[in-house]
């Protein structure tokens, strides 16, 4: 079930970001809602659009973590761990490979044409970058709501709010969705763990 999740989640992202990256060009924003956007945008770093480390060190992170919890995995399930946590393991691991994909070959696969032209498919190595430096698709956007802030308010006077502004895509909401689950449905477990480990 753990690996049927895995495998489920890394398809319906990877055809969502295809569909985006072949179907609009960058920047380009369909509105759904007023308050919900398909928005293409790229990015290098990590979930909704952060960069805080070197590319390559990012993304080799990434894929150490995805195997050291897949190992976890497996330990977890011959120790008959529940199925809601093997769940919640899953989205994690699922989402940040997700991303990997990405990172890794995103680069090494499409081009990278100029408004208002979209991407498309090239041979293998003569895309828009090299091994490991693709950059992640990201496409959801809910400007849930927004304001400009009053004039005489000490730093931010003036300045126009947007809550919530950051873009992400499916992977990024399966591992936040199985990091607020464990967060809430195994706390006490996750701090067992961490003593027996």
């Amino acid at each position: 079930m753990a690996l049927l999740l895995f495998v489920g989640i890394i398809a319906i992202d990877q055809a969502i970001k295809i569909a985006v990256k072949t179907g609009m060009y960058l920047h380009e924003a369909i509105h759904v809602t007023d308050w919900f956007y398909l928005l293409f945008t790229e990015n290098n770093g990590m979930a909704f659009g952060w960069e805080f480390f070197d590319k390559f060190l990012l993304t080799s992170f990434r894929i150490i973590f995805v195997v050291l919890i897949a190992i976890y995995m497996c330990k977890a399930i011959r120790r008959g761990m529940s199925w809601g946590y093997l769940v919640c393991l899953s989205f994690i691991v699922a989402g940040a490979a997700g991303n990997i994909i990405d990172c890794v070959f995103y680069g090494l696969i499409f081009n990278n044409p100029p408004a208002p032209m979209t991407a498309e498919f090239v041979s293998w190595g003569t895309g828009y970058s090299s091994l490991f430096h693709g950059r992640v698709v990201d496409m959801f956007y809910f400007p849930l709501v927004e304001w400009d802030w009053p004039s005489w308010l000490p730093l931010l006077g003036g300045e126009h709010f947007i809550f919530f502004s950051p873009i992400f895509n499916f992977a990024d909401a399966a591992i936040s969705c199985g990091i607020i689950a464990l967060l809430l449905f195994y706390r006490n477990r996750l701090f067992v763990e961490n003593e027996k480990s």
